[in-house]
């Protein structure tokens, strides 16, 4: 029975995508392709100052980017530590300093990390204007530099990328906001709240007194996940009945999550000429997927473990309107993309099973990845396997007609090298400085041992990557881990942001060679398997000996 629920689920997931591919991906390649201005995005343009007929040299459409985002973490710093002073405060104080930073930079970043419960931490104002406002402009940074490489691949001998302002304005009002619109209206009618009534006093059962939570919640429910920002308005996040109140609801958030990821090698294909690429790349990512899903759900179902097998499954932490099917699927998607929302709690997985996000999450994320940031990781990643497939068959280097030579590889393997080194150093570093071990051993980690080392590896990783997903069982609010998962998250992502724009700089400025018997077909099956295979053995096997220590050893314990 378990079986056929799982199968179901997945041929409508796949239906719902299969159907949105074209017309979705279609459209996101004339909303950046487009030549024409609607009249308030020109409003928009006067107000900054903005020329959109101009172009930037890759150098400058990163300043943008980094020059935007910076303004964007004192804003939300600033709108938190003033909430007191802000209507619809609900009475909550200013959100302290280190907090503050985390989270400005979590949400700037795409990544939603949240160490504070967010009805008893945030008004709504803050909720509104700072975090479900980031969730709209740092999805749009994403699917901007994302176009801007597709841009470097189509391009001959151009010094230009793109205009970042036009860009992120065309994200934000022609892609993300109507999107959001319809899904806040269908999460609506499904029973998720939307209003700016405060807590409603009521008695229980029992004679108890308990507090029940408003909130503008289906607005931001909407953008929070068709942005793959994550995050929850409730800090059970979307196991909350408030935030995803039915099964269907629940597959409907999946289809979100999954949506503009998985149109964007559409997109690819159409802006460079060649819809067949990106059947390829969309090959890769779909079978990614799959296999991630399978083995989660066929690890959680087994139930490995005494506990597990004493009680009959491994339902701890689950939400029993889901069941484990439902559970493992939107884990596989909010830790295969960018997202991070959980409908359970990622801690209570059996020990194999939670290895299985973590292991998402260190695949870079490019399963079908976060809106944008997928996409260009494996865009990155088909180039290094261009590259690897050229040494082992003799053939030339060469990638949509672009030749790939050291500079590019360079740029590609400082991109890859990047996640890793702020996992494992981060990790590391709360491990073997003396007063941050303490602190993290007494204050932050409640399950010591080796799931206990498996949490912070958990953090760290979730963090560089730009997930958001927490582990649970870690108390992440303290100074060091505040401060150093803030920073892991700005690295882990404008980093990557620099490596990326300057492959796209390096691409648009060759022309084009013509294909010839030499050349490596990357529109075929083929390549695709051989992209899916350098995923793994590039990105997740790095991981490998950290695993050991953590989820493995647990495993085998």
């Amino acid at each position: 029975m378990e079986a056929w629920y799982t199968a179901a689920q997945l041929l409508t997931l796949g239906a719902v995508l299969a159907i949105l591919y074209r017309p979705l991906g279609d459209y996101m390649a004339a909303v950046y392709s487009s030549a024409r201005n609607l009249k308030f995005e020109r409003w928009i343009y006067r107000l900054v100052g903005v020329d959109p007929g101009s172009t930037q040299t890759w150098q400058y459409y990163l300043r943008a980017v980094l020059a935007f985002s910076a303004v964007s973490v004192l804003l939300l710093y600033a709108l938190q530590r003033l909430q007191s002073f802000l209507p619809y405060a609900l009475g909550l104080p200013a959100v302290p300093a280190g907090l503050a930073f985390n989270t400005a930079a979590s949400f700037v970043t795409n990544t939603n990390w949240q160490s504070y419960s967010p009805e008893l931490t945030m008004g709504y104002t803050v909720q509104a204007a700072g975090l479900a406002v980031q969730n709209f402009v740092s999805a749009a940074v994403g699917i901007a530099v994302a176009v801007a490489l597709v841009r470097g691949f189509a391009a001959r001998r151009s010094e230009t990328v793109g205009n970042f302002w036009v860009d992120l304005t065309r994200g934000c009002f022609r892609l993300l906001l109507p999107g959001a619109v319809l899904a806040a209206m269908v999460l609506l009618a499904g029973g998720v709240v939307q209003n700016l009534a405060g807590p409603t006093g009521v008695s229980t059962l029992a004679g108890a007194a308990q507090s029940i939570p408003g909130g503008p919640v289906a607005s931001q429910e909407a953008i929070k996940l068709l942005g793959t920002n994550g995050g929850g308005f409730f800090n059970a996040n979307s196991a909350h009945p408030f935030e995803n109140p039915t099964a269907w609801t629940s597959l409907f958030e999946i289809v979100l999550m999954l949506a503009i990821p998985f149109s964007l090698p559409r997109t690819f294909g159409t802006l460079v000429g060649n819809r067949k690429q990106g059947y390829a790349i969309l090959g890769a990512m779909a079978a990614l997927f799959l296999v991630s899903t399978l083995v989660l759900t066929a690890l959680e179902s087994a139930g490995s473990g005494t506990g597990p097998q004493a009680a009959g499954a491994a339902m701890e932490g689950k939400e029993v309107r889901f069941g484990i099917d439902g559970s493992t699927l939107f884990s596989s998607a909010s830790t295969l993309t960018s997202s991070g929302a959980v409908n359970s709690m990622h801690d209570s997985f059996t020990a194999l099973g939670g290895m299985m996000p973590l292991l998402n999450m260190m695949l870079g994320e490019v399963a079908p990845g976060g809106v944008g940031s997928g996409l260009y990781g494996m865009l990155v990643l088909a180039v290094v396997t261009v590259f690897i497939a050229g040494l082992l068959v003799g053939r030339t280097p060469e990638y949509l007609g672009k030749k790939i030579g050291p500079r590019e590889i360079k740029l590609a393997s400082l991109y890859i090298l990047t996640t890793p080194t702020l996992v494992l150093a981060g990790t590391a570093l709360s491990f073997a400085l003396p007063g941050v071990r303490e602190s993290v051993q007494s204050a932050s980690i409640w399950n010591p041992g080796l799931h206990g080392f498996s949490e912070v590896l958990y953090a760290f990783t979730s963090a560089a990557n730009n997930n958001g997903s927490a582990f649970a069982g870690l108390a992440a609010n303290t100074p060091w881990l505040n401060t150093a998962l803030g920073v892991a998250m700005l690295l882990g992502r404008f980093l990557p942001i620099v490596f990326v724009l300057a492959l796209a700089g390096s691409l648009a400025a060759q022309d084009k060679v013509p294909a010839t018997a030499g050349t490596l077909p990357t529109h075929r099956p083929q390549f695709a398997a051989l992209l899916g295979s350098v995923t793994i053995v590039v990105t997740a096997l790095t991981f490998f000996p950290v695993l050991a220590l953590g989820p493995l050893a647990e495993g085998l314990v």
